[in-house]
Order: structure tokens, then C-alpha cells, then sequence
């Protein structure tokens, strides 16, 4: 960018003022990225003068090797200059808006170690979704919006059509900060009490979790929990499923409800009295994954509800742990746990560093650490809060994601950062292969939840995994589209190149085998 920097300050009569100025922010946080970003767009364009106030990045500097300090105004050289850029910050855009111009806004990263608060992208998507900025995430997009801005500076400013509507667009903003916000008081780690799994241990004496349940107010009261278990065609499996249920440690009354879908149901698997019953039912919702593990929530009559695939095993102390968490946090409707994924004999411990979950986390990452075999949840907020499982959703797949998101949004998921549950990849697991499902209903993901404009990241995640299911059923047009999606929206998400390997004549098996043997998947 030195060579198109001047130490001369332009004069309110003087033409000679910078064409493009770049406003960093004097927030005490620097944005590197992005004054590299305009240093390669300067170097390309010698005929334009760009002038960076760098805030508290890296300094531009002229060619003998000192820093260029403007002594003019900002806000007056932006009122001069032909483009602005700025980060996402609330006042930086304003002073833009407030010259005239509609700015190019190119936000911080969090992934990247950029601070940002979740409020500064929200500001910025919901100002965009009101055509009042122009952003972007790439440098691509950066110099592409410049060349626009150049080529048509009246679309860059501010114009009277652009200022209809300033309550509903207030509303709209206020809504997206609701959703993406995470609640204040978030939840506590697990304390020294907590309780750990073991792989080995089976139930223990009959006091012994007791003891371990104690405080300061006494021995505990542990609620009766319901664990709904979906199965079809696979009995063995779910044989091994249940065992492992009844072998918690848990020392409350666990009853699973084990659903059967699309399937003759076996009533030899049924159990009454004890503390550890089992009932039979058939599916009679819609068919499907969701529809069977709303039959079993709907069939319930306890507050603690618990999922588990019928081809994956607690380990014994997972509901102990978990039931702790809920009986500590009374406002906590769900807790997760890590997985130890198993495929071909060769096991990966998927755990997830942290203890609290939130809506803008989950749009960011599927984090896969939260398996639905690990869901604990208060029946009351499904049933009388966000709702049961979708039944929308095409083939049932990412139900569980979708849930997790609908949770997340009353309110910040606790997770155990230690594994509780055995879960078992293989070739006949459900979906293995239904390609053009798994695209259709990961598009109805991002329909229904245009949050994910707001996280280039995780928007790019989902439309690669699109990317790779269009070109593993075959369709190269449709994969090649999503491809191109995923690289503008997020260059190096890696789903991209995994599908254009399929697309090239990899078989789609080859790779999933290979991330498999990893604990990974698509």
C-alpha cells in the first residue's frame, strides 16, 4: 500500500484526496487481515490512493520505511473519498453512513483470534439485510465491492429509498440480537463432586452413588428418568443398547421406551417393575427417526428425557453425571456429554473443551462431540417450550442438530467434557448413502435458519456437506453450485475439495472410510 500513500493532507479545495479510506476502529484490537488485504488491492491498482487508519494494526508505511499518519479528520476524509471500507463496529459504520456513503464492511473474526463481540456481526448482517452496508469475508469480495464502488458510486450511497422503514428494521435487529445473543450467566463448570465415567466399572454397591450424591443438604431425591430408544432391524444392536441402560449406576428409575419404526415389534423386550422397566410401542408419528423419538418423548411421563441411538452404549456413569448437572442448574434444560466413536475396531474420543453450548456456537460448528445418544432434557421444554423433535425435516436427518439449535436458543446447552456414550459407526448405519437425502433436508436446514448468513463459516460447513452428498448421488451440475457457494462463502472450508474429489472420480466410501478411522466424518 506504500506506493499509493501520500504525507500530503488534502485541504477541504484540494480534488487531490484519497479515492478509498479504510477505517480500522481505535478499539484497542487490531485487524491485520484486513490491512493486508487492502496493501494487495493497492499494489494491483498504482492509479488509486488508499489511506488506512490503522487503529491499533500494523501501520502502513510509505516507501523510505516511516508510517503514514494522516492529520486530517476521519470523518472529513471519508466525506472526500470516492470508497469506504471499515470493520464491523457499530460507531465506525455510522461515521460512514453519516458522510454519505454506504460502506464496504468486512467484520472481524472470531476463529481467527480477531475480537469481536457477538453483537458487532449481528450490526453488521442486519444492516446488510437492509441494504445499509455492503459486506464481505474474503479478499476476493473486498476487491470485488471496491471495483463496483468505484465503477458505481451512486449504488455505495446513502440514499432517501434506503431509509424507509426504520422500525421494522429496528424490530428485524432487535430479533437477530435475541437469537444469536447468548443469555447472561452462563452455566457453571461441573464442580470437584461431578461424576466420572469409567469403562470398566460396572453398578456399584448399592450405596455408593448415594455417597456420591450427597451435599450440604443431605442425600438426594433422584427423578425418574425415561430413555427413548428408536430401532429398526436391528436387534442385536439394540439388545446391547439396552443392556447398557440397565447397567447405569444411575440410582433412580430409568425407563426406556423403546420404539419400533417401520418395524414388527418385539414385545419378548418388554420388563414391568423394578427399577429398570422397559415398553414397547410402535411409531405413530411420521415415519422416520423423528417421528419415532416423538412417540417416545409424547409416551413419557417424567420431566428428564433421554435419547439413545439402538446401535450405541452408555457407559455406566453417564446419566449420574448428567442428572447431577440438572438437579444442580434447576434453570438447565439440556445436558450433553462427549462420545468415544468406534468404527472397524478402531475407537477416537470425541470430547468437547467446554461447559456451556450457545446458539452462536452451534451455527459456527456442528459440534459433533454433542451425539443425540448424550441428550438428557427436560420434557417441559419441548413439550410447553420450543417443541418436540422436526418431523419437517426430509428423511429425518440433522434432527438432532435442528433440536440442539431450537434448545440453544432458549438457552445455553451444558455439556460433561468427558465421554459417556459408545457410539458405532458402520455400513448400516441409517442414512450410509442416502445421498440426495442428506442434500435435500441439509438445504432445508439453511432455509429455515438464514442465521447462517451471519457465520460465513458455518454456512460454508453446511453447504459443503451439500456439496459432497450432490456429488456422491451423482449430480455433478448441483455439486460443482455448491462447491462454488461454499469457497465464496468461506475459501478454505475443506468440504469443498473433498467433494471436488468426488466430483474428479473419488468414491465418496474411500474418503468417509478414511475420516471414519479418524472419529471424523463429512
Amino acid at each position: 500500500m506504500t506506493e499509493q500513500t501520500t504525507t500530503e493532507v488534502p485541504t477541504p479545495d484540494d480534488s487531490d484526496h484519497p479515492d478509498v479510506v479504510v477505517s480500522l476502529g481505535t478499539d484497542h484490537h487490531s485487524f491485520d487481515r484486513l490491512v493486508r488485504w487492502m496493501d494487495d488491492y493497492a499494489r494491483r491498482h498504482r492509479d488509486l490512493r488508499v489511506l488506512v487508519q490503522h487503529g491499533h494494526s500494523t501501520a502502513p508505511r510509505k516507501a523510505d520505511g516511516t508510517p503514514f499518519l494522516p492529520g486530517e479528520d476521519l470523518g472529513e476524509l471519508m466525506r472526500r473519498a470516492r470508497v469506504v471500507v471499515t470493520h464491523g463496529g457499530p460507531g465506525t459504520i455510522l461515521q460512514a453512513r453519516g458522510t454519505g456513503h454506504l460502506p464496504i464492511v468486512v467484520p472481524r473474526d472470531p476463529e481467527l483470534d480477531e475480537h469481536v463481540d457477538d453483537h458487532q456481526l449481528l450490526f453488521v448482517q442486519r444492516l446488510e439485510d437492509t441494504e445499509r452496508v455492503r459486506s464481505c469475508t474474503t479478499p476476493q469480495q473486498l476487491a470485488g465491492l471496491i471495483d463496483r464502488a468505484l465503477a458505481s458510486p451512486e449504488d455505495f450511497r446513502v440514499s432517501e429509498d434506503r431509509e424507509d422503514g426504520p422500525e421494522r428494521a429496528a424490530l428485524r435487529a432487535g430479533a437477530l440480537i435475541d437469537l444469536l445473543t447468548a443469555p447472561a450467566g452462563a452455566a457453571p463448570s461441573p464442580g470437584p463432586g461431578t461424576a466420572k465415567y469409567t469403562d470398566t466399572a460396572g453398578p456399584g454397591p448399592a450405596g455408593s452413588a448415594d455417597t456420591a450424591a450427597e451435599g450440604p443438604a443431605g442425600a438426594r431425591t433422584w427423578p425418574d428418568v425415561t430413555v427413548v430408544v428408536p430401532t429398526r432391524d436391528r436387534p442385536e444392536l439394540l439388545r446391547r443398547t439396552l443392556e447398557a441402560v440397565h447397567d447405569q449406576d444411575y440410582p433412580g428409575r430409568i425407563t426406556t421406551i423403546v420404539v419400533f419404526d417401520n418395524d414388527q415389534p418385539d414385545p419378548a423386550l418388554a420388563r414391568d417393575g423394578g427399577t429398570r422397566p422397559v415398553r414397547v410401542v410402535t411409531n405413530s408419528m411420521t415415519p422416520g427417526l423423528a417421528g419415532a423419538r416423538n412417540t417416545g418423548v409424547l409416551a413419557a411421563d417424567t420431566d428428564l428425557v433421554a435419547f439413545c441411538d439402538d446401535d450405541d452404549t452408555w457407559l455406566p456413569g453417564k446419566l449420574t453425571a448428567q442428572v447431577e448437572v440438572m438437579l444442580d442448574e434447576p434453570d438447565t434444560e439440556m445436558v450433553c456429554c462427549g462420545i468415544r466413536v468406534v468404527y472397524d475396531r478402531v475407537q477416537a474420543e470425541r470430547v468437547l473443551d467446554r461447559t456451556s453450548v450457545t446458539f452462536a456456537d452451534l451455527l459456527r460448528s456442528r459440534l459433533t462431540e454433542l451425539h443425540p445418544s448424550t441428550f438428557l432434557i427436560r420434557r417441559r421444554a419441548m413439550i410447553d417450550g420450543c417443541g418436540t423433535v422436526s418431523e419437517e425435516i426430509p428423511g429425518s436427518y440433522a434432527e438432532d442438530y435442528e433440536l440442539l439449535l431450537r434448545l440453544a436458543r432458549r438457552a445455553p446447552i451444558r455439556n460433561i467434557p468427558e465421554p459417556g456414550v459408545r457410539v458405532l459407526w458402520h455400513r448400516r448405519s441409517y442414512f450410509s448413502g442416502r445421498w440426495q437425502t442428506i442434500a435435500t433436508a441439509l438445504r432445508w436446514l439453511l432455509e429455515r435458519y438464514p442465521e447462517f448468513r451471519l457465520v460465513p463459516r458455518g454456512y460454508a460447513r453446511v453447504s459443503g456437506q451439500i456439496a459432497f452428498a450432490e456429488a456422491s448421488a451423482g449430480r455433478r451440475g448441483a455439486a460443482l453450485r455448491w462447491i462454488g457457494r461454499t469457497l465464496w462463502r468461506w475459501p478454505a472450508e475443506g468440504r469443498a475439495a473433498l467433494a471436488l474429489l468426488v466430483v474428479c472420480g473419488v468414491p465418496p466410501a474411500w474418503i468417509l472410510r478414511l475420516l471414519h478411522l479418524r472419529g471424523k466424518g463429512v
